[in-house]
């Protein structure tokens, strides 16, 4: 097991100073008029070289935590959100929940498939002087070359009957991502092309409703509901039929044998080591990266099993 890099990170307790100014991101408003953009949600990639301990990001993005600055309080959502400017002059989005771990690792496992993702990291001890301390913060990054320009809907978007969005469909019931309503997708324009995401995986990694349409039962970062949770209920007439109960579950009808083979065929590129630093990057305790490692394994396996026999088609 490895300890030199949580060692270095994770041991610093991350202490902000108060900043009287205010900055604005400009993150959730609607466009006001057509985007303009190529529209991008997957590209392909060498699965097995990504590192999914620093993840999207990577080491250089890290918050630099020396001379860090507390903006206030960032609204929108369900979750306590702070604004902070870091030494290095990058602003982020700092949540304070139960799901901090589990949007960290989520965001690594999907950006290894190729998705496009938000960059974040974990930090597991904050203290801002005359608000409060807190335990694992997840720290979105907000990089001044981007803009966030819109929401997109799971029922109506450029990809809609695409392979790979039918694939991303598989990574969220895989991940057990229960909360998948349209106001946590963002389109982020940079460059010329619009990025689409999304932007909270945070309700993951537990277990989903007791019952279609249901909340009760629902869990999030939660390692032993996941690891007994089901994820494929079987095959039928060429379909896949995802043992998925969450928020829009309909848009999991119709994914093909052939689907899944795609996304499987890119899951079975990643090593045990690729997994598991998923789950330390999101400073979960040994015997928890164990047991999630485990279970997205056992899920992959299941996906792989589901789909033998099918080779999915190069485009």
């Amino acid at each position: 097991m490895r300890t030199t890099k949580p060692a270095i990170i994770f041991g610093t307790f991350f202490i902000l100073s108060f900043a009287a100014a205010a900055f604005s991101y400009g993150q959730d408003r609607k466009p006001t008029a057509p985007l303009s953009g190529t529209p991008l949600m997957w590209e392909s990639n060498d699965v097995s070289s990504y590192d999914l301990y620093w993840g999207p990001g990577g080491k250089n993005h890290f918050p630099v935590l020396k001379n860090a600055r507390y903006i206030g309080i960032h609204s929108g959502g369900n979750n306590l959100k702070y604004e902070i400017e870091d030494g290095a002059k990058q602003k982020w989005v700092v949540k304070v929940a139960d799901e901090s771990q589990s949007e960290v690792a989520a965001t690594r496992l999907i950006w290894s498939m190729g998705f496009k993702t938000e960059i974040d990291y974990l930090v597991p001890r904050l203290s801002i002087p005359g608000v409060g301390e807190y335990k694992n913060a997840r720290f979105e990054l907000r990089p001044a070359d981007t803009q966030r320009v819109a929401r997109w809907s799971w029922d109506d978007n450029p990809f809609k009957d695409s392979r790979e969005m039918r694939g991303l469909k598989i990574m969220m019931a895989m991940i057990n991502n229960w909360d998948l309503k349209d106001e946590n997708t963002a389109v982020l324009a940079k460059d010329g092309k619009l990025f689409y995401i999304v932007s909270d995986n945070g309700s993951s990694f537990g277990k989903l409703a007791d019952k279609s349409m249901s909340r009760a039962g629902r869990s999030v970062n939660k390692p032993n509901d996941f690891a007994k949770a089901n994820f494929i209920k079987g095959v039928k007439q060429n379909v896949i039929e995802l043992d998925y109960r969450g928020m829009n579950e309909k848009i999991m009808q119709g994914i093909t044998i052939e689907d899944g083979r795609w996304l499987a065929d890119r899951l079975l590129q990643l090593s045990d080591k690729q997994i598991e630093d998923a789950f330390r990057a999101a400073n979960y305790g040994p015997q928890d990266v164990h047991t999630m490692t485990e279970a997205v394994k056992a899920r992959i396996a299941a996906l792989d099993k589901a789909t033998q026999g099918q080779t999915a088609k190069v485009r």
